[in-house]
């Protein structure tokens, strides 16, 4: 693994500079980087709408950025709606696509201008129709995908693809316009496959709907689109001849709208976590590998290490490159035994590693502040620095 595979020798540079006298832990990340993924996934997908994930990163700066860049956004709560409004973001350049929501969030969003919601049950499609009514509908299905993708969904989003029928019909007596399905097929998908199966469903639900004199006009193939960690994964110009192909596959010349809703895909790669070590022990003095405690964990930036499925580049910085190595087993700072990062995956790290040195761990721009805990043994939220070149 080596580290000009995801920075040059002058960005690396840039970066040491930049946080050079900045108190550990913390994130920076690099605008410039987000603005060329947008662009690139643009590019790739131009007859598209990209809705941002804001759950990803809701940093001012990112929405900021991706606004002027004329990105939509895909909310899961009215707080991250109210910052996009904050920013002068339109309601209808906006997606409400939890499909867990209050009643009383609906009626907020609605007032607001949202007209844009997904659902995946009765119970919440009622809730929209008495909140938000006229409002378009999406209708979330379940999909396949968990064995090729790092950080699997679970079931918790999405009904059986033959309930959305009932669904989209009830929509319809409800007063509300049904305007489209969706799924995910697992975020950090390493299988541009995936969207074949999913799309070959939801092309029988178009067709299922239009036999009953509904027309649906929209798909929304989620996100899922990987960052470079430790795995490779193809680029992103695979996945879009891919999800092209299967497109023009399932729907020939008639092929909806579709809207993409990355997240990790934008954000992960522009940010690095820096983080302090704070303890290098052994357990036994025959132990093969040494425990190295540093002042970032799970609680507090590296929560998806759970199960270490995504598997961060770490790294010191350049001085240390041609050092001898050896496994080690990294852990967080605070009292709970969960705290541990990678231990059935060891890293290699210097033999000479001592406290107060830093580790540099690379595509930590996505899921990682947004999760950090509020005051879990006292520690602060980690800090976010932003940097533009």
């Amino acid at each position: 693994m080596k580290r000009t595979n995801y920075y040059s020798d002058e960005e690396w540079e840039k970066l040491l500079e930049f946080t050079e006298n900045l108190p550990t832990p913390f994130i920076v990340v690099n605008l410039e980087r987000v603005r060329k993924q947008y662009e690139e996934l643009s590019h790739c997908f131009p007859k598209s709408r990209i809705y941002y994930s804001v759950k990803a990163n809701p940093a001012i700066e990112i929405n900021s950025l991706l606004h002027q860049l004329e990105s939509h956004f895909d909310i899961a709560s009215i707080y991250e709606m109210d910052k996009l409004l904050a920013l002068g973001v339109p309601p209808n350049k906006m997606l409400y696509g939890n499909t867990i929501k209050k009643a009383c969030d609906i009626a907020y969003a609605y007032q607001k201008g949202l007209r844009l919601f997904a659902t995946d049950c009765l119970c919440d499609l009622e809730k929209i129709a008495a909140n938000a009514p006229g409002s378009e509908i999406y209708v979330r299905i379940l999909v396949q995908g968990e064995a090729t993708a790092d950080w699997p969904l679970s079931k918790k989003f999405g009904c059986h693809p033959t309930e959305s029928i009932s669904i989209i019909e009830s929509a319809l007596k409800l007063g509300l316009k049904p305007y489209g399905i969706s799924f995910h097929v697992g975020s950090q998908q390493r299988s541009v496959y995936q969207w074949n199966d999913a799309l070959a469903t939801v092309a029988q639900i178009f067709s299922m709907t239009c036999q009953k004199g509904i027309k649906l006009e929209m798909v929304n193939i989620g996100g899922g689109f990987p960052a470079d960690y430790i795995n490779e994964v193809p680029n992103i110009k695979h996945y879009a001849a891919g999800i092209h192909q299967y497109l023009h596959d399932n729907f020939h010349d008639h092929i909806p709208e579709v809207i993409l809703e990355p997240g990790r895909y934008l954000v992960g790669n522009a940010g690095i976590l820096v983080s302090e070590i704070i303890t290098v022990a052994k357990k036994h003095r025959s132990d093969n590998h040494r425990w190295v405690y540093q002042d970032a964990g799970k609680f507090n930036g590296l929560i998806e290490t759970l199960g270490e499925d995504i598997k961060y580049p770490v790294f010191m910085s350049e001085h240390y490159e041609n050092s001898q190595d050896g496994e080690v087993v990294l852990a967080g700072p605070t009292c709970d035994s969960v705290d541990i990062l990678y231990e059935k995956n060891r890293y290699k790290l210097p033999m000479d590693i001592l406290p107060g040195q830093r580790l540099y761990w690379l595509s930590t721009g996505a899921y990682t502040a947004s999760y950090a805990s509020v005051e879990f043994n006292g520690f602060p939220p980690i800090k976010t620095y932003f940097m533009d070149s």
